[in-house]
């Protein structure tokens, strides 16, 4: 199967939060108030994304009410927070929707989304991830996690699937 072909089975993009759709910086006040920057882009092709049927889930170690704002304002129905064992919740989210591994796609710059990895249809590596993910990657984005690659595979998936990308 070519890699074209795969992009036009995914049903559902699993994406990490810290690397992916951030830069992975970490601000915090004195008080512990969390702060993180989103790429619109990146915004906008998660929306499209949703708007084409894809299931977009959040599956991330971490836990801020940040991170829970901007997945409202996207439409990411599935956010998974403070997840000790990212593969158990992979596993749910097929079983519920009922999906194969190979309708599904993982975005990650570290080692916790190894094991999806293994098993997603499609990996997708950030280009400024851990060497070892990218190792096992079925691409690698030209764009940084939280300055454009989420879009870029966007983009990626919705040209595979004839999709305009184009949003009046």
């Amino acid at each position: 199967m070519t890699f074209e072909e795969q992009l036009k089975k995914i049903r559902l993009l699993i994406l990490d939060v810290d690397g992916v759709l951030t830069d992975g910086s970490l601000y915090m006040d004195e008080e512990g108030h969390e702060y993180k920057a989103f790429h619109s882009r990146d915004g906008l092709g998660i929306k499209m994304l949703v708007r084409e049927g894809i299931i977009c889930a959040i599956i991330t170690g971490r836990h801020s009410g940040v991170v829970e704002k901007r997945a409202r304002d996207l439409e990411i129905s599935e956010v998974h927070q403070g997840v000790k064992d990212k593969l158990a919740v992979y596993e749910s989210l097929k079983e519920k929707y009922k999906l194969t591994d190979d309708e599904t796609a993982c975005v990650g710059d570290d080692i916790p989304e190894l094991e999806i990895f293994r098993r997603a249809g499609v990996g997708f590596a950030v280009s400024d991830g851990h060497f070892l993910l990218k190792q096992e990657a079925d691409y690698i984005t030209r764009l940084p996690g939280g300055r454009g690659a989420v879009r870029e595979i966007s983009d990626m998936i919705l040209k595979a699937r004839n999709t305009d990308l184009f949003i009046p």
